[in-house]
Order: C-alpha cells, then sequence, then structure tokens
C-alpha cells in the first residue's frame, strides 16, 4: 500500500508530529511504501521524492513576505497545488492528514478529492468546531463551548486566539469559509483519540456521522513497564505549564498538602506560578529515559487540566508503569481513568477538590494497594503500536476497496 501522511511540520516537534513520524516508520516496517507532504524547514527529517513542499511561514519574522500571512493561513493555493503534484507523482492509495491549519490549510482536502484519493485524518484537537482549537477561554479559564452551539463571533468577542483580536478574526474568518464550503466533509475517514471529541464533533455538525471511530493513542508498550523501579512518594506532573494546564491548581494543591513532594516536569509560558513553593520542585522539560523515570517512580501521576484534555498519554504511560492516576471527570481524562479502579477523578477543578482527592488517593492504604495492581493489569487494555496499525490498516483497506 502506498500511504501519503500530510502534516505541517515533518520534523519531531509536538504531538501531532511524534505520533506520525512513529506510525508511519512502523507502517514502513511492515512494507508499505510511505512518503510525506508538509511546510519545508532545513530540520525536517522525512519528505516526498518529487521534492516538492509549501514555503516556510516563521510567524515571527520581521520580512515582508509576513504581511501575505493573513491570506495563506487562510486557503493556500500553493499548498492545494504543490499536493496534488505529489500525488500525480507518488500515485498514493490512502493519504493521511495530521495537523494541516495556518501552514498547509484544508484547501488541501480539495486537491486531494480532485484526484479521487480516499482521506482520512487524524483529529489531534478541536479545531474542526473551535477556532482556537481548545474548547476553551482563557480569560476566565473555563472550558467554552460557545462557538460550537452557537456563533463563533464570540472568539471575537473574547479574543480567543493568542488574546489577539487580528488573529481571533482571521480564525473566524476561516471557521466560517471552511464551514460554508462544507469542506470537511470530503474527508471519508475521521480518526479520533477519544470518545469525547468524537461525540463533539458528531453534535457539531450533521455531515461528521458515519465518518468516525475513536482509537485511543498508542504508546511504546515495551518502553513502559513497571518492573524494577523503586517506588518514591511524590506526586508528579507532566505537561506544557500554562493555564488551561491546570497550573494554579496545581500549585494551590501543593500549599494545602505541604507534606506531599511535587515533581512537576515541562516548561510553559506560566512557570512563575510554580515558584517558591517548598514541597514543589520544577525538573524542567524531560524526554526519554528519564521522563519514562520519573512517571514509573511516582506515587501518583496528577493531571489537573481546566480544558478538555483528548487522550493524554501521560495517563497511558502512568498506567502502564502500575503508577494510579488523579485527574479531572471531564473530556478524554474521564475516559482513561476507572474512577476507583485505576485511579480517582476531581470533579471539582479548584486546589481544595484536588488536594482532598489526593489524599483520599494516598492515605488509604488499601484502596491505592488496589488501584496499584489495577493499573498493572491496565496495561493489557492499552494499544501498542503494532495494535494501532492493525485497526488503521484495516479502515484503509475499506476505503481504497470502496
Amino acid at each position: 500500500m502506498k500511504i501519503l501522511m500530510v502534516n505541517k511540520f515533518l520534523y519531531p516537534r509536538g504531538g501531532s508530529e511524534s505520533y506520525m513520524l512513529y506510525l508511519a516508520e512502523h507502517l514502513s516496517r511492515l512494507g508499505h511504501e510511505v512518503e510525506y507532504f508538509g511546510m519545508y524547514d532545513e530540520k525536517n527529517t522525512v519528505g516526498n521524492s518529487a521534492g516538492l513542499y509549501t514555503k516556510n511561514m516563521d510567524f515571527h519574522s520581521k520580512g515582508l513576505s509576513r504581511f501575505l500571512y493573513p491570506f495563506r493561513i487562510i486557503y493556500s493555493t500553493e499548498a492545494k497545488k504543490k499536493i496534488m503534484q505529489v500525488i500525480d507523482d507518488f500515485k498514493p492509495d490512502i493519504v493521511h492528514m495530521n495537523n494541516i491549519n495556518f501552514q498547509l490549510t484544508p484547501s488541501i482536502i480539495d486537491g486531494i478529492k480532485k484526484k479521487g484519493i480516499p482521506l482520512v485524518q487524524t483529529v489531534h484537537d478541536y479545531q474542526m468546531i473551535c477556532p482556537n482549537h481548545l474548547l476553551y477561554n482563557f480569560d476566565r479559564n473555563i472550558p467554552c463551548e460557545k462557538c460550537v452551539k452557537g456563533s463563533s463571533l464570540h472568539c471575537i468577542r473574547n479574543k480567543c486566539i493568542h488574546g489577539s483580536l487580528v488573529k481571533s478574526i482571521l480564525g473566524v474568518i476561516e471557521a466560517k469559509l471552511y464551514s460554508v464550503l462544507k469542506t470537511y466533509k470530503k474527508v471519508d475517514l475521521f480518526v479520533c483519540p477519544s470518545h469525547f471529541l468524537e461525540n463533539k464533533l458528531l453534535s457539531a455538525r450533521g455531515y461528521y456521522r458515519g465518518k468516525t471511530i475513536t482509537i485511543h493513542n498508542f504508546i511504546d508498550k515495551e518502553k513502559f513497564t513497571d518492573t524494577d523501579r523503586t517506588q518514591d512518594s511524590y506526586i508528579v506532573f507532566v505537561g506544557r505549564l500554562s493555564k488551561e494546564k491546570g497550573i494554579e491548581n496545581i500549585a494551590g494543591a501543593a500549599r494545602l498538602l505541604p507534606q506531599y513532594t511535587f515533581i512537576v516536569a515541562g516548561s510553559g509560558p506560566d512557570e512563575e506560578m510554580l515558584t517558591g513553593i517548598p514541597n514543589l520542585r520544577l525538573a524542567g522539560f524531560l524526554t526519554g529515559d528519564k521522563l519514562t523515570d520519573l512517571i514509573g517512580r511516582a506515587k501518583v501521576l496528577l493531571l489537573p487540566s481546566v480544558c478538555y484534555e483528548n487522550c493524554p498519554l501521560s495517563i497511558l504511560e502512568a498506567h502502564a508503569m502500575g503508577v494510579p492516576v488523579v485527574t479531572m471527570n471531564s473530556g478524554g481524562m474521564a475516559e482513561l481513568v476507572k474512577d476507583g479502579v485505576t485511579g480517582t477523578l476531581v470533579n471539582v477543578p479548584t486546589p481544595e477538590g484536588i488536594a482532598q482527592k489526593l489524599k483520599e488517593t494516598l492515605e488509604h492504604e488499601d484502596y491505592y494497594t488496589m488501584l496499584r495492581e489495577n493499573c498493572k493489569q491496565e496495561k493489557d487494555n492499552i494499544l501498542s503500536i503494532k495494535s494501532y496499525a492493525d485497526i488503521l490498516i484495516k479502515e484503509y483497506e475499506k476505503l481504497i476497496a470502496r
């Protein structure tokens, strides 16, 4: 099978890139032929035989070309033309899109479907139904679905995209354009990492019906084992240090629980909120074995995100190593943690509510031991890359046959 993977960045940069590159590498090992389309960057690690990519757009640039960005991030004729050329050269059986907005734009969907190629998209966030991609109001620090249930003009009123009126207007124009054109209606299959996200899509647009499937994210299961690790007594958080991730609540909970050590791994714009707390240590941005060891030795993984997380890898990784999770009873988080079985769900997103659930989890020895044993068994329910790819290949084959 010949598969064209599409993503705006073609090098390891974030979650969608890691997903795409790891999946494509496994598909190649199975004997499938994979090429890639995205934006040109000297850091690119993959590409296509035609050597065609969109021009690099650096939003921090001070050159004259930046004045064209407002037009190019809404509808890119360049991306549409070049992906059609790549398809002519590579002749893929199927195209698999990931993150495409701004640098590629949904214009490429028109180009792909003009060539009559089956099209799959993995939905990594809420961008198809929310201009700021998060279903989250930064000013009020609460989840927000006003654009899903009503007018997307709420995004402009609240300056939902980076607090910028201009960016918010552009985001709404993009959302309105592709809603009117029904561009996403042309996609043959949407792969959703959570039932929560899938249900949000289905409730927003009728034309998604019959075109969605939920497949939870995969992890490298061999890497995450609970053997040969000495457990410590700390509570760990892993992620971006920003308000939507519940950073304020972590700080508050740490102050309410001075008897426990909190270790925070990550970086981000709101790191200062976590400084000056005696029982909280900032470990910085970690990857690889250092991150695995930090999670695996923890007493509990804390994930108190205020926004609707989709399918957090940190929860899957913690469970694979036998570490219980305390997280919010919302979004894809509640989908991965069975309350009272593999962790504890928090109903009230406050420092007090989180602190109370941490105490309940850690201070009842029999309860905690049960959670830990259940987490060890949960590893069998987590998808490996092999299991994930097997499911996906069957979906590819259905679309190609159709």
